[in-house]
């Protein structure tokens, strides 16, 4: 902190000072009667005359964001949650009060009550018959021109960051009405909205390293759920055909643009449909959000247009790996001794338990993924790496998953439900050796989640589905830090 910025705060603790010993510190008792942007939008077309015979008294409350002390008048402008909104205060309405709204600053939070008239410019604003100061502001604001220039701090600043940048703002409103439309659309189609467990004596229905916690009541550890996906398909079993929930999961991994070990996802589950039911329901999703939030199904990200106006694109990932590599042998994609050597090649690093279907994904993580930029389903991934997905009925190889990219970037993972209790016995087994063999990221068995399935699950579709990128995308923000209020940061020193 500057020895600058020092001066000004200990200016205003002082002035905070003298407002104690008056008794008129932090009041809580002003009331305002509308916001600045119901009054832009309700009076912005009214003359001067209209307004001046319509005398509308208003009290507006918020942060006052410029001041302009001109004698015995002044101007200042407040901003709240829908706006800003010009105030007009002179020594003669005002008494005694204009003088201390004299010594008030910028960022401080204050009260008008008044009547609208529009200035000589034009201006819509609120001539003050009484002002009150009602949150002293001890920080000054940075410089309004430029905000706060260093993106980290803006992250670990967040509130700043909403202060001063109307863009994050708006970004962060988006996403609430991205959550909204998402219920919405649900709530439309029969879905019940449900919480599961967020700690979990076995992590489960992902790939992920979870946190691992200790239950001091039970003396039992415990983990933070790296996905809700078992207990919504216990419920599916119990008879909720249609179930959803919009989930904070936690996955003990890196931190990237992309990533955040704490994140949000929308999770759910129908009964009696497969995978191709819920790719129709993913672009109907993307097709609302868009015409919703954007009224166009041409969406701009990051310098690219992408496309959603028509059905997605559907390739298998053989396909992709073999319209990315036109060298490799069609036939031999299963043969995991011919996996390792084209691996070799690449500098794809592989366990020695990775089987054909584990080698096939890497390859394509590392030479088609990035080629998806147009909305694409990826599907027909191995049943090796989708411990939780069903066989396809005529290629036990594969099974009836797909996952979404856009922009080469995942954005969602479905995939007909496996509800044969022995087959998801053995694939947890075979998790469970993979995990033996040193993959911190193999599930654990299950044995209470078997045991539901053994009651009988009906036939179902699921879906996964991140919300921060979803947010990311239609906001146009390179960063999930930018989606997310508080991104995780290492600890200030």
């Amino acid at each position: 902190m500057s020895d600058d910025e020092n001066h000004l705060i200990a200016e205003r603790r002082a002035k905070l000072a003298k407002l104690r010993e008056r008794g008129v510190a932090f009041p809580n008792d002003f009331r305002r009667s509308a916001l600045a942007g119901q009054l832009l939008a309700a009076h912005d077309a009214a003359t001067a005359e209209a307004l001046d015979a319509a005398a509308i008294s208003v009290g507006v409350a918020g942060r006052m964001r410029a001041k302009r002390v001109m004698g015995k008048a002044s101007f200042a402008k407040l901003e709240d949650s829908s706006g800003a909104i010009q105030v007009f205060l002179q020594e003669q309405a005002l008494g005694a009060a204009y003088d201390d709204f004299k010594a008030w600053d910028v960022g401080d939070l204050i009260g008008v009550e008044g009547v609208l008239f529009r200035t000589r410019t034009g201006e819509l604003s609120v001539r003050a018959l009484r002002a009150r100061l009602l949150t002293k502001s001890l920080r000054p604001l940075p410089d309004k021109w430029h905000g706060i220039a260093d993106t980290e701090l803006r992250y670990r600043r967040r509130y700043v960051d909403l202060i001063m940048n109307e863009h994050s703002r708006r970004v962060f409103e988006t996403r609430s009405r991205i959550v909204r439309y998402l219920r919405a659309f649900l709530d439309e189609q029969g879905f019940l909205e449900v919480e599961t467990p967020m700690l979990q004596v076995i992590p489960g229905g992902a790939a992920a390293r979870p946190f691992k916690t200790h239950h001091n009541a039970l003396d039992l550890d415990m983990y933070l759920r790296i996905a809700p996906e078992l207990y919504l398909k216990r419920l599916t079993v119990g008879g909720f055909e249609r179930v959803y929930e919009i989930n904070r999961n936690f996955r003990n991994e890196g931190l990237s643009t992309q990533h955040n070990p704490e994140f949000t996802m929308l999770e759910l589950y129908q009964a009696y449909s497969d995978y191709a039911d819920i790719m129709r329901i993913v672009e109907g999703m993307f097709h609302g959000l868009a015409d919703t939030l954007l009224g166009s199904r041409k969406v701009a990200y990051q310098g690219r247009e992408y496309d959603l106006t028509a059905d997605f694109a559907r390739l298998s990932i053989e396909q992709i790996i073999l319209a990315n590599d036109r060298d490799l042998d069609p036939g031999m994609l299963r043969d995991p001794q011919y996996l390792r050597r084209v691996c070799d090649t690449l500098k794809i690093p592989y366990k020695s338990v990775d089987g054909p279907g584990k080698l096939q994904i890497e390859i394509f993580e590392k030479t088609g993924e990035h080629t998806l930029v147009q909305p694409t389903f990826a599907y027909a991934y191995p049943a090796e790496v989708s411990p939780l997905a069903r066989r396809n009925d005529q290629d036990p190889f594969i099974t009836d998953r797909f996952e979404l990219f856009i922009g080469g970037r995942e954005y969602a993972n479905g995939f007909s439900e496996l509800n044969d209790a022995e087959d998801q016995a053995q694939r947890f087994k075979e998790q469970v050796q993979r995990k033996t063999a040193g993959d911190e990221e193999a599930m654990y068995y299950d044995a209470d989640y078997v045991r539901a399935l053994e009651y009988g699950m009906p036939p179902a579709g699921g879906l996964g589905m991140g919300i921060d990128r979803l947010v990311m995308f239609f906001t146009d923000s390179a960063s999930i830090r930018d989606v997310l209020l508080f991104p995780h940061m290492r600890p200030e020193a």
